[in-house]
């Protein structure tokens, strides 16, 4: 049996089945005018606007619906960007959940404007987290091998303080940095294949979301970094088909397209100057 997940003036009333949202309509606890979104689903939609629930929402007395403009644009929002109703923490955790395990859904009510303050604050702090501590974690490890000699193992300690210190001052700034300059790449690249149907500024909270998310699973020992690489393209591909209202397909073209680009700028140059070596070799 399927789930409705239902919000009202960006706030979430909740999840029913279609017998309890025909029920809730019946009863005026819900009114077509409320958004609506299940699984399968590219956006929220209003209660009218789903045809087995169009003879209770027609009902006399009910609010009308607003225009498909409008349907479209309303979203209720990620836990962080409602922060203010909840705990920090728990809004923290739930967002990470949401965009690690249901990105769908979560890239789905995550608002497209806003502001980028919240989104580049969820990234620096997920992104610096995992990354500090991954960082940390190879350190320690390097350093191990070391201990049997005394010298070399004081050394190495004071070296991780200093170095630990220097990547706890620097790792925001360039997490702040790398988030600003990979999500205007992704976005031109976007528009190059016709799937920026949204501003800028929902590209860059789709990748602030989803770095701050997969950054923390660097975490993992050891392969931690390659688990983030890997789920961290799958969900921006997910998260800018649900947020510019596209095709995974052209989500996908963008996020490649830099590294193709480059793969094929390299074998240019390959070429040309192995085909350069080979002329001049042969007119001597």
């Amino acid at each position: 049996m399927r789930t409705i997940h239902i919000s009202r003036a960006g706030a979430q009333l909740g999840t029913f089945s279609d017998d309890e949202v025909r029920a809730g309509l019946a009863a005026g606890r819900f009114l077509p005018a409320d958004f609506a979104w299940t699984e399968g689903m590219t956006d929220w939609k209003p209660l009218s606007a789903f045809p087995e629930f169009t003879s209770v929402a027609a009902a006399p007395g009910m609010m009308p619906a607003p225009d498909d403009a409008l349907a479209s644009s309303v979203r209720s929002g990620l836990p962080w960007e409602n922060r203010a109703t909840g705990n920090f923490f728990s809004a923290f955790a739930d967002t990470l959940m949401m965009v690690l395990t249901g990105p769908t859904r979560a890239f789905s009510v995550m608002r497209r404007e806003g502001g980028i303050g919240n989104p580049l604050a969820y990234a620096v702090i997920g992104g610096s987290a995992g990354a500090i501590v991954s960082a940390l974690f190879s350190m320690g490890l390097q350093s191990l091998g070391l201990f049997a000699n005394q010298q070399n193992a004081v050394k190495m300690m004071a070296g991780l303080g200093v170095g630990s210190v220097v990547l706890i001052i620097l790792m925001p700034l360039l997490v702040t940095i790398g988030t600003f300059i990979g999500s205007a790449i992704v976005h031109l690249c976007l528009m190059i294949v016709g799937g920026a149907n949204q501003s800028f500024e929902t590209t860059f909270r789709v990748m602030a979301f989803t770095h701050g998310s997969t950054g923390v699973v660097q975490m993992i020992p050891l392969c931690g970094g390659l688990i983030a690489g890997i789920w961290g393209l799958i969900v921006s591909c997910i998260g800018l088909a649900r947020a510019h209202d596209t095709s995974v397909g052209k989500a996908i073209f963008a996020i490649l397209l830099p590294g193709i680009i480059c793969c094929g700028t390299i074998f240019i140059l390959i070429v040309f100057f192995g085909v350069g070596a080979a002329m001049l070799h042969h007119n001597q």
